[in-house]
């Protein structure tokens, strides 16, 4: 499972000029998943967001989300698991199937939920429209396989 949290002071997603989410201050998160993910590497994922230390304090990174009260808003970006080593068109052949990848995108904006984070949600599959305010910019790569913290 690969994401791309990037630290907002505000976002939001529309599907077909519909607002489906949006957050103020907090995180954008695009989350991709990939074949092999499991439950343990959405469970991670969430739990290495919550904790986190991306908002400024006493240091630039000194505080969570929780600390400063933000919000998430999860995104599925399947494209974060394809390729572009061969040729000039993306292979997608990392990316799970869609019914087991919704399942796994929603346990991680569930997971960050129990940890008591407002979080909003893209819809899944859907043509998006995304827009965000990167606050710094802040973008970090998190990425969990086989249950632990993988890559960067």
């Amino acid at each position: 499972m690969i994401a791309i949290a990037q630290r907002v002071s505000r976002a939001e997603v529309r599907v077909a000029a519909e607002v489906v989410g949006g957050i103020d201050k907090g995180v954008l998160l695009l989350v991709a998943v990939e074949r092999g993910d499991a439950e343990a590497d959405a469970d991670l994922l969430a739990r290495k967001l919550v904790g986190l230390r991306i908002f400024p304090g006493r240091t630039p990174m000194d505080l969570s989300l929780k600390d400063v009260g933000g919000a998430c808003l999860v995104v599925s970006q399947f494209t974060l698991a394809g390729s572009i080593r061969k040729g000039n068109r993306p292979s997608f052949d990392r990316a799970e199937d869609p019914a087991l990848a919704q399942v796994l995108c929603q346990r991680v904006a569930d997971r960050i939920a129990a940890n008591g984070i407002s979080v909003s949600c893209g819809r899944f599959g859907a043509n998006m429209d995304v827009e965000l305010v990167n606050d710094g910019p802040v973008t970090f790569v998190i990425e969990a396989r086989d249950g632990a913290l993988a890559g960067h």
